[in-house]
């Protein structure tokens, strides 16, 4: 019963579009070549992840285009839904340049399973810090009928590497639903974000 539940889990507060990747990470597939992999604690002016949740998952890639590029396209949080098909709807709910204390309200579909109804998913996130051109950190809930993540904290680095950028990306979820079967949740988690990286790198590319 449990991983019927959490089968409506793969369209969280990462990216969705992945349903049927409920393998849990240990047994995921190898990482594709243009993976890069980071190694210890990252952070936004320090800060990070949710050190106490237990679903988490990282992800590293190096993308081929100029930093101002990638940058752009990850911040400029209302052309979301133009490169990644899974987010729906985005909207800034603040003016200006993505700072610390922004908010930006974006939505993602979400299918029935045999335990929650077909939904969307409402996902408002709030930045905690920012460093241009170098780090992101947000985090909110995920609220749709039937599914929610209680508090979701995703962080972003972006650094400049031999071949382009290596983009980092770290991810916690905590809430009780989620909870209720954490291999699930983190492979649903993880096929989330390694599917926004790979978005994001084929957009930066094109447009290099």
């Amino acid at each position: 019963m449990l991983r019927m539940r959490s089968a409506a889990l793969t369209l969280p507060l990462a990216v969705a579009g992945v349903l049927g990747s409920t393998v849990p990470a240990a047994q995921a597939a190898p990482a594709p070549a243009w993976a890069a992999h980071h190694s210890g604690p990252s952070a936004c002016r320090g800060e990070g992840v949710d050190t106490t949740a237990r679903i988490r998952y990282q992800a590293d890639v190096v993308i081929d285009a100029p930093l101002s590029t990638v940058w752009k396209l990850q911040t400029d949080v209302e052309r979301w839904p133009a490169w990644q098909p899974p987010v729906t709807t985005a909207e800034r709910l603040d003016a200006g340049r993505l700072r610390k204390g922004s908010q930006f309200r974006w939505t993602t579909p979400a299918p029935a399973t045999p335990t929650t109804p077909a939904t969307t998913l409402e996902i408002t996130s709030t930045v905690r810090e920012l460093k241009s051109r170098q780090c992101v950190l947000w985090s909110g809930p995920a609220v749709g009928d039937g599914l929610r993540i209680d508090e979701g904290v995703h962080l972003w680095t972006f650094t400049k590497v031999k071949g382009g950028v290596r983009v980092h990306t770290e991810e916690t979820w905590t809430g009780a639903q989620v909870e209720a079967d954490v291999p699930t949740a983190t492979a649903a988690l993880g096929a989330s974000l390694e599917a926004w990286l790979r978005d994001l790198k084929a957009a930066a590319e094109a447009r290099s």
